[in-house]
């Protein structure tokens, strides 16, 4: 039985400090309110990730499962960068809180780090099939790190973009994955999660900001 099977019949009860379906206190320059619900929509996840290559997967629980997009570069502050988003099949919601290592050998193996995790509130007046069948998702994020109005737009495919929408949240100046490197859930570098967990640690190492 491959890791995300194990994980699904396992049932492992999501946290994210809260209870997953409550905000922490529960390219447009349009006022948001016209764009976004005031209710929370689902938990939202990026995991990064140091398998074959370090990727950050980004993903929103939508229809019962964590809808997700493997993101190469991660994501950007800086509403002038695109960045490319594969999407890959849902997982199921309980994978939504693991951090540690899956054995190399099976699906996804390598290090993987809790990176950010919160709500998101969808486009008012979108439902999520209507949204994902248009190809365009429009969503503000209440995560640790990432906040602010976000948009996913399918260019091709399983081939996405990744986009900020310029609001108080956006910035130029700021690469978000070097400013904070560290696990929202322990405070750990990918290298130490390896360490912790007996994974690769070389290997999970090269996925962490070089030492200035």
């Amino acid at each position: 039985m491959d890791y995300l099977a194990r994980v699904k019949r396992a049932g492992a009860r999501i946290s994210t400090g809260t209870d997953a379906h409550t905000a922490e206190e529960l390219h447009n320059q349009m006022p948001l309110d016209e764009y976004v619900r005031k209710r929370a929509q689902g938990l939202y996840v990026i995991q990064k990730h140091r398998a074959s290559q370090l990727h950050y997967d980004f993903r929103l629980e939508a229809e019962g499962v964590l809808k997700s997009w493997s993101v190469p570069k991660g994501p950007s502050l800086d509403t002038s960068v695109k960045r490319l988003a594969m999407m890959v099949e849902d997982h199921p919601v309980e994978y939504g809180s693991f951090e540690g290592t899956i054995p190399e050998g099976e699906y996804g193996g390598g290090t993987v780090m809790l990176w950010d995790t919160g709500t998101y509130e969808l486009e008012a007046g979108v439902t999520w099939p209507e949204a994902e069948k248009k190809g365009r998702l429009r969503f503000e994020l209440h995560g640790k790190k990432l906040k602010g109005v976000w948009n996913l737009t399918r260019m091709s495919d399983r081939q996405w973009l990744l986009i900020k929408s310029r609001d108080a949240h956006a910035s130029k100046e700021i690469d978000i994955t070097e400013a904070k490197p560290r696990s929202v859930k322990s405070r750990r570098l990918l290298a130490s999660i390896a360490r912790d967990e007996g994974g690769d640690v070389d290997k999970a190492a090269t996925g962490d900001p070089k030492a200035k």
